[in-house]
């Protein structure tokens, strides 16, 4: 199976079915409340971190987007599983550090949870590496908001202005 049918797979397991109000969007799609259920996660935050960190318009609807990387700040969305494996070769092979697939797991940080390149883009294996990240930041807090900002940063200014824009991803899913 190509990574291009994998990727159309994953897409349909993430859609729901459009809302009548622009503004909210469905519930979490079934991939999600599935890891969530695995890792102990609220489904809608997990949804929303993903929101947050991939989001694209997918048929007008934004969808997280399995094949994101963030290299140097700058979000970069490939059309292709292949084509966002050899980009993360390359900037991994130039000493770079990116975020990377749905959830922006960093490879700096989390270059043994992610493996290796093919690994850390399958949609299904980066969304439980991201859950495991969220999750490991809650047992650490007890508390889901702050384990949010530890998902992002140690850094207050930086985590409180992601954990803002989760929040307004969040306020969107409709609970």
């Amino acid at each position: 199976m190509s990574a291009s049918t994998k990727a159309a797979i994953f897409l349909a397991l993430a859609a729901s079915a459009p809302t009548a109000q622009a503004s909210i969007l469905s519930t979490p799609p079934p991939a999600f409340r599935t890891v969530a259920a695995e890792y102990g996660i609220p489904p809608s935050l997990l949804y929303a971190v993903a929101l947050t960190e991939s989001a694209r318009i997918v048929d007008g609807r934004p969808l997280p987007w399995p094949w994101t990387l963030n290299v140097g700040g700058k979000g970069i969305r490939f059309e292709t599983r292949e084509a966002a494996e050899a980009a993360l070769r390359r900037h991994l092979a130039a000493g770079e550090h990116p975020d990377v697939g749905l959830m922006q797991v960093n490879w700096r940080w989390h270059a043994r949870l992610l493996r290796d390149p093919s690994l850390a883009l399958d949609p299904w294996y980066n969304l439980r590496a991201g859950a495991a990240v969220l999750a490991r930041e809650y047992e650490a807090t007890g508390d889901w908001w702050r384990a949010v900002e530890r998902y992002h940063s140690r850094d207050p200014e930086r985590a409180a202005r992601y954990r803002g824009r989760v929040t307004k991803w969040f306020g969107r899913i409709d609970q």
